[in-house]
């Protein structure tokens, strides 16, 4: 099985951008334990700033791969291009969010994004990229 876990804007952040909120590991450093606990799983892993790029890799992983794990930050609340990118491919997407933005500032409850996913997973911090995967894989 070949899995893209991909991570929009300021993701890249993760482990010293509001630890009280995401966390002190950077996303380097889970990943690497994400791919030692699920060896037998390919796993690549791209992050972008830029709207515009992760539409691209969104569409050019179609057939490539058989899930993307995505966390779309706070285009999650804004981009109706990243939501009709998702409807666009026939590989499933898993939406994940490190906090829960249900619970958060009142524009960051709606996600356009979740609309197109197969599934949302907010709130768990970085245990919502096993549990995305762990989907995934029972698919």
């Amino acid at each position: 099985m070949k899995i893209l876990i991909l991570n929009g804007p300021n993701l890249n952040l993760i482990g010293r951008r509001e630890p009280e909120i995401y966390g002190t590991k950077s996303f380097g450093e889970f990943i690497d334990e994400v791919r030692q606990k699920y060896s037998g799983v390919e796993i690549d892993y791209r992050q972008s700033n830029h709207e515009g790029i992760l539409i691209d890799v969104i569409q050019e992983s179609d057939g490539v791969y058989d899930g993307i794990i995505f966390n779309p930050g706070a285009y999650a609340h804004t981009s109706i291009a990243l939501a009709d990118a998702i409807r666009s491919v026939k590989t499933p997407v898993v939406e994940v969010h490190l906090s829960n933005i249900y619970e958060r500032e009142e524009f960051r409850r709606h996600s356009f994004t979740a609309e197109a996913c197969v599934a949302s997973i907010v709130g768990r911090g970085m245990c919502g990229y096993e549990d995305a995967l762990d989907m995934l894989l029972g698919m």
